[in-house]
């Protein structure tokens, strides 16, 4: 059997991988408590104690406003360790599962990014995420990296969740309508995750560099909040702010600390070229979150 390193266990995609992966082999997970990914030497040996065959790292920075003042802790939790877990993984020909943003395009593509396109990151976490990239890929080990956008899960701090709270408090939300992208669920992240390792324990190949992922289909966040919330109000929960209630303005509108792409939708051919999955249309994995949120 083989055995699995997870690292990231406590964060929204490392709980929704914890159980594909232990279906998949012998499963060692550590959170911050264990494993503070910001400490480069106790990292390394709880990678050599774990000796893992394959090394899933879903520990981030995401804080994407405050990394503009707190750079440094930014880019040694998305940069550094990322180099230090490839590194070893490379050491112990470890394969390696890395996931990365759509933050690393700057968003003014007209059309779909593909991963040959040129990343110019607007902000700090955008920048820690493509050293982190360009960390990973420099290791010279057997490292996938998943560029992904948009991701929400049931627990955790994200758009839908905040969306269905602010929802239930508010008579009249306001929510960004110039900026595009598919949100991504973590059920489907965890469900190719678990789909690659799956290949390479058959003995199949590939997997191997950037790869782009998302559902079918894209929206605004402005689009994305209607969606969500006219589920949810179908399935009973009780809001204030009803999809009638919500009110697209500018991104300029909206004044944050960090910028964000105005186009974040990822061309996925690459993957489904190599991988058989059929990517479900961004709605249906929104409706699927809803039921999850509402127990209907």
């Amino acid at each position: 059997m083989q055995k699995i390193l997870l690292l990231g266990k406590d964060g929204q995609l490392g709980w929704a991988l914890q159980r594909p992966l232990a279906l998949r082999g012998e499963l060692v997970a550590h959170g911050r408590a264990s494993c503070d990914l910001g400490e480069a030497q106790a990292l390394r040996a709880a990678i050599r104690a774990a000796a893992p065959d394959v090394i899933v790292n879903a520990a981030a920075y995401t804080a994407v406003d405050r990394a503009e003042s707190e750079r440094d802790l930014c880019f040694r939790i998305n940069a550094e360790a990322p180099r230090v877990i490839a590194e070893e993984a490379a050491r112990a020909n470890a394969r390696l599962i890395h996931y990365s943003t759509d933050y690393v395009y700057d968003g003014a593509k007209t059309g779909a990014y593909v991963e040959a396109d040129a990343p110019n990151p607007l902000g700090v976490y955008g920048a820690s995420k493509l050293a982190g990239d360009s960390a990973v890929l420099a290791a010279g080990g057997h490292c996938l990296i998943l560029r992904v956008s948009w991701v929400y899960g049931r627990t955790g701090n994200n758009f839908a969740r905040t969306m269905l709270r602010l929802a239930a408090e508010r008579d009249e939300l306001k929510v960004v309508d110039d900026q595009i992208g598919a949100p991504t669920s973590v059920e489907l992240i965890a469900e190719v995750t678990a789909r690659w390792i799956d290949r390479w324990q058959e003995g199949g190949e590939g997997g191997n560099g950037v790869y782009h992922l998302a559902p079918r289909g894209h929206t605004s966040w402005h689009g994305y909040a209607v969606e969500l919330i006219n589920e949810a109000a179908r399935r009973g929960m009780k809001l204030k702010a009803g999809a009638g209630r919500i009110r697209p303005i500018a991104a300029r509108d909206y004044p944050v600390a960090a910028a964000r792409p105005a186009n974040s939708v990822l061309d996925c051919a690459r993957i489904l070229a190599e991988l058989p999955i059929c990517l479900p249309d961004w709605r249906d994995d929104v409706r699927r979150f809803a039921a999850e949120m509402t127990g209907r």
